[in-house]
C-alpha cells in the first residue's frame, strides 16, 4: 500500500508533509490528555466499583456498560454522515469531542448532588450519552487522524499516543484509588475521579484544534445517515477482505463482556480496598503505555494485521488465566496480561480500518466496525451478568475463551495483510 491512499493528489502530500510534524504532536498531546481523562471513566475498575457499591446488583453493573456500548451501535453512523461530503472535518470533531466529555462531568455532578438511587438512574443515563457522542466522536477523530498522519506513520504515533497515555493514566489512576477515593475526596470520592477525568479530558479535546488540516482532495456526495447505513451491505460485498476482518473485530470484541465483571471477581477472592483498587487500575494503565510503542513500531515495519493477531492470542490467555487467580498477586498479573493484550488489539484494529478499500470510504468503514463492535459491547454486559445469575464467573471467561477463539481463526486463516493488496 502507498503512504498515501488512492484520491490523494501530490499537492495534498505535499501538505501533509509538511505539517506532519505538528500534527504528530497534536495526536500524541491528545492521545496524553484525552485519553487519560476517557479511561479513568472506562477502567473496568472505578465505574463498576462505583456502580456496584450504590446498587449492589451485578446485573445492575452490567447493564449500565451495555447502556453505554448501546449509545455507540448507531452513532458512528451519524459521525458518517456528519464528515463524509466535507472537505474538512476539524470543527466538526472538536464538537462532538466537547459534547461527550460533558457527560462525564454530568456523572461527578450527580454522585455530588443526587441520592444513591438517583445518582445510579443518573450516571446510567450519562454513559448512555457518553456512549453515544463517542460513536460520532471516534469516526470524526480517526477520520482525522487518517487525512494528517500517513499510513506507515500511524503505528508509532499510535504507539506514542498510547505510551504517554498510559504513563499519565496509570499516575492519575493510582492517585484517584489511593487518594480521592480512600479519603472521599469532597464527600464523593468517586465523583472526584469522574471530575478530575473531564477536566483533563477537556484538555486533551483542546489540543486537537491546533492541528493544520488540509481540504480533501475526493469526498463522496452528501448523504443521510439512512443512506450510510443502506450503503454498509454493499460496502461489505465489494470487499470481502474487510469483511472478513469486520466479523473478526466483532467476534473479538465479545470479550469485552467479562471487563466490567474483573474488580467483582477480584473482590470475591480478596478485599479491595481503594488504594488496591488504584494498584490495579494503574496496572492496567502502564502496561499498555509501555507496551503499545513496540505494538506500534512492529505495525509500521509488519503491518497491523500481526499484532492483532498476536494481542488477540495473549487476551485469550490472560482469561485462561484468570480462571486460576487466588489472591492479588495473581489479579496484578491478570492485569498486566490483559492491559498488554487488549491495548495493542484495540490499536491495531483501528489502523487496520483505515487501510482497506479507499479513502473516501474511511468514514464509512469505520462506522460500520464501530456498530458492529458496540452492538456486541452493548449485548456483552447485560449477557455477562446473565451468566452470573445463573452461573459462574467460570463459565463466562470461558465463554469469552470460546468466542474470541473463533474470532483468532478467522483473522489467520481469512483475512490478508491489507498492505500487500493494491487498491
Amino acid at each position: 500500500m502507498q503512504d498515501q491512499p488512492e484520491g490523494l493528489n501530490e499537492t495534498y502530500q505535499r501538505l501533509v508533509n509538511r505539517h506532519f510534524k505538528r500534527n504528530a504532536t497534536v495526536q500524541i498531546l491528545n492521545g496524553m490528555f484525552g485519553q487519560t481523562g476517557v479511561r479513568l471513566v472506562q477502567a473496568p475498575t472505578f465505574i463498576p466499583a462505583y456502580l456496584f457499591a450504590i446498587s449492589g446488583s451485578d446485573f445492575v453493573v452490567g447493564l449500565a456498560r451495555s447502556l453505554e456500548a448501546s449509545g455507540r451501535i448507531f452513532s458512528p453512523f451519524f459521525g458518517a454522515a456528519l464528515i463524509g461530503h466535507r472537505e474538512r472535518i476539524l470543527s466538526t470533531t472538536l464538537i462532538l469531542g466537547v459534547l461527550m466529555r460533558l457527560q462525564i462531568l454530568g456523572m461527578a455532578m450527580a454522585g455530588f448532588l443526587l441520592s444513591n438511587v438517583h445518582a445510579l438512574y443518573a450516571v446510567t443515563a450519562f454513559l448512555a450519552l457518553m456512549g453515544f457522542f463517542q460513536g460520532m466522536s471516534q469516526v470524526t477523530l480517526n477520520s482525522l487522524r487518517a487525512k494528517v498522519i500517513p499510513v506507515k506513520r500511524r503505528g508509532v504515533i499510535a504507539g506514542a499516543r498510547s505510551f504517554l497515555a498510559g504513563l499519565t493514566s496509570a499516575l492519575v489512576s493510582y492517585f484517584a484509588g489511593a487518594y480521592l477515593i480512600e479519603n472521599n475526596v469532597l464527600g464523593n470520592g468517586y465523583a472526584s475521579v469522574f471530575l478530575m477525568a473531564f477536566a483533563i479530558g477537556v484538555a486533551g479535546i483542546a489540543i486537537v484544534a491546533f492541528t493544520c488540516e488540509p481540504a480533501s482532495v475526493k469526498v463522496r456526495e452528501r448523504a443521510s445517515t439512512r443512506e450510510v447505513v443502506r450503503s454498509i451491505p454493499s460496502l461489505l460485498r465489494n470487499d470481502p477482505a474487510f469483511a472478513k476482518f469486520f466479523v473478526a473485530r466483532a467476534l473479538a470484541a465479545f470479550g469485552r463482556m467479562a471487563m466490567p465483571f474483573y474488580i467483582l471477581f477480584a473482590a470475591t477472592r480478596m478485599n479491595i480496598s481503594g488504594s488496591e483498587l488504584g494498584l490495579l487500575t494503574l496496572v492496567w494503565m502502564i502496561i499498555p503505555s509501555i507496551t503499545n510503542m513496540v505494538w506500534g513500531i512492529l505495525a509500521d515495519y509488519k503491518g497491523h494485521r500481526i499484532v492483532m493477531v498476536s494481542t488477540l492470542s495473549l487476551w485469550i490467555l490472560s482469561h485462561l488465566l484468570l480462571l486460576f487467580v487466588t489472591d492479588l498477586l495473581g489479579m496484578i498479573l491478570f492485569f498486566a496480561l490483559v492491559g498488554l493484550s487488549r491495548g495493542g488489539f484495540v490499536q491495531s484494529g483501528q489502523n487496520l480500518i483505515l487501510e482497506f478499500g479507499r479513502v473516501e470510504n474511511v468514514p464509512r468503514r469505520l462506522a460500520a466496525s464501530s456498530a458492529a463492535v458496540s452492538l456486541i459491547a452493548a449485548i456483552g454486559p447485560v449477557l455477562g451478568g446473565a451468566i452470573l445469575v445463573f452461573f459462574s464467573y467460570q463459565s463466562l471467561f470461558i465463554t469469552c475463551i470460546l468466542l474470541q477463539g473463533m474470532a483468532l481463526s478467522i483473522l489467520v486463516l481469512a483475512v490478508p495483510e491489507p498492505r500487500k493488496k493494491p487498491f
